[in-house]
């Protein structure tokens, strides 16, 4: 009787995964959950990559200016870490975190916690980016959101880059990439 009381107190915990091309919406998606999940009293952290620092050095900022407060990271142990009492951990840019991310949110959900990670789920070549395929493999709950292509007008599912910058990695903005469907992408990529 003991253990099935315990066990039924126990907190469940859960990993989300919100996922598309850049202008998809994924970091308001994020901020949406996160600011419901603080209106509800839960304990939020949110973390994001050291390295993301186009809006705000600290805050998560969408494009469209929603913002919250977040703790910048180098690497995804530093989540594990640092992630000590909440209820909802959010992880914004999660393409951006090193192969040991998916190890860390399921560790975070053995804890009982939620988490919720956004993400780019393609690169600018539309290859799938850093640890978000382990990442959408291993989660309970997938979103995958999409931009309109800015050619044609089609649902986007990569983010192109319109420079030739070739470095994996490199913040920007409209005046570097755009959202493509697969078709316009294919005219466009060179390989």
């Amino acid at each position: 009787m003991f253990l099935e009381n315990n066990n039924a107190q126990r907190k469940r915990g859960w990993v989300e995964v919100i996922c598309g091309s850049m202008f998809s919406g994924k970091t308001e998606e994020l901020i949406r959950r996160l600011k419901r999940a603080q209106f509800a009293k839960q304990k939020v952290e949110i973390f994001k990559p050291k390295i993301d620092t186009r809006y705000d050095e600290i805050k998560v900022v969408s494009h469209q200016g929603s913002e919250i407060h977040s703790t910048p990271v180098p690497s995804s142990a530093n989540i594990l870490l640092l992630a000590t009492d909440a209820d909802v951990i959010g992880i914004d840019e999660a393409q951006f975190f090193d192969e040991e991310l998916p190890y860390v949110c399921g560790e975070l959900a053995k804890r009982g916690i939620r988490v919720i990670a956004a993400g780019l789920d393609l690169d600018y070549t539309g290859k799938p980016f850093g640890p978000m395929p382990v990442l959408m493999a291993s989660a309970e709950y997938v979103t995958k959101v999409h931009a309109i292509c800015m050619q044609c007008g089609e649902l986007a599912y990569v983010s192109h880059r319109k420079t030739k910058h070739e470095s994996l990695v490199m913040l920007g903005e409209t005046d570097s990439y755009e959202p493509l469907c697969r078709n316009c992408f294919n005219k466009n990529f060179v390989r």
